[in-house]
């Protein structure tokens, strides 16, 4: 399967494809010099097969988690290209989640003022999300995702068979993701994950539909875009303060950002995944978090809130009504 992500000049395709890792050179344009970037967590061979079928691969590894998201790891990548004579015309691939994708596609934007960039998630959170849209980003003084800019890649690989080497934590918090854009535009989809019937491929296509659709309607987060952040407000500051992954704290964060009536839908779907429906830590740490990394407007800041699966609506909240949210999932 194809996704056609319509963007006029900065077009791209997203394939989803079982096997597609072994034949990327059949869809990328791999006949010159690529910086094969991967983290610690990822399995080798995964990187080493794009590798090998390059023209002239250099891979670098760098360390598992949000930490490599910093300006360190980022130089590390540019300096690396600039002793390899990488020029314009050569190119950048990710091959590992959404940290390796955040970090590898601004390398690329920024070298040489932009080179290509290839993505290949090997994560259902990165396949779900992260992958589309063209967020690049490394974090700045402990705030996620700070410095960045908007940089489509110019081809996606989706290989669900990479998921088989996932631990079935990681595969819950990408789940998330998916639930995520079941409640904001896919009702149906939602409905899928009640009734515990869920095909991972089908499950994952209509995600990256629903994210089509947004990101061709909004490229750069001036209006509509917000909606996939639902959950992220509440899950941005549990994140910054507890060791949870990504996915579990967009679970948590959409709890209390639902109405009554689907979020006592919503909780037996997170418990039934395996993803958290609350969590032990500091309220206070957890909402000053929230805070710096959502800024307010008039006092308040907006949030997506899901009254009906496949709806939404933005909302302003105050700092007490956002205290009161925390509160709901966050508990001492």
């Amino acid at each position: 399967m194809t996704v056609r992500i319509e963007l006029g000049e900065s077009s791209y395709d997203v394939v989803l494809e079982p096997g597609c890792l072994s034949h990327a050179e059949e869809l990328l344009d791999l006949d010159r010099k690529v910086l094969v970037v991967t983290d610690a967590g990822v399995p080798e061979e995964y990187a080493e097969t794009v590798a090998a079928q390059c023209k002239n691969a250099v891979v670098v590894t760098v360390p598992e988690g949000e930490g490599s998201k910093s300006f360190p790891v980022l130089e590390k990548l540019l300096v690396k290209m600039l002793e390899e004579g990488f020029t314009r015309r050569d190119c950048v691939v990710a091959v590992g989640g959404g940290v390796v994708g955040d970090l590898s596609g601004l390398a690329a934007a920024l070298y040489m003022r932009g080179i290509d960039f290839y993505n290949i998630p090997t994560t259902l959170l990165s396949q779900a999300d992260s992958s589309i849209g063209g967020k690049t980003a490394i974090d700045l003084a402990g705030i996620k995702n700070s410095v960045g800019v908007f940089r489509q890649p110019k081809k996606v690989l989706i290989d669900p068979e990479t998921l088989k080497t996932l631990p079935a934590r990681q595969i819950a918090a990408g789940y998330a993701e998916i639930v995520k854009a079941g409640l904001i535009a896919d009702a149906a989809l939602f409905s899928l994950f009640e009734a515990g019937d869920v095909d991972p491929v089908e499950a994952l296509y209509r995600a990256l539909l629903v994210k089509k659709s947004v990101v061709e309607q909004d490229e750069r987060e001036s209006g509509l875009r917000r909606i996939l952040n639902f959950g992220h407000t509440v899950g941005h500051g549990i994140e910054s303060v507890t060791g949870l992954y990504h996915g579990e704290c967009v679970a948590l964060g959409m709890i209390p950002t639902c109405a009554p009536a689907v979020r006592e839908r919503l909780i037996p779907v997170l418990a039934r995944l395996g993803l958290p429906t609350s969590v032990k830590a500091d309220p206070d740490k957890v909402y000053a978090a929230l805070l710096h990394d959502k800024k307010a407007a008039d006092g308040k800041i907006t949030v997506v809130r899901v009254n009906e699966p496949g709806s939404f609506e933005l909302i302003p909240l105050s700092p007490e009504e956002l205290r009161d949210y925390v509160g709901m999932v966050v508990k001492s």
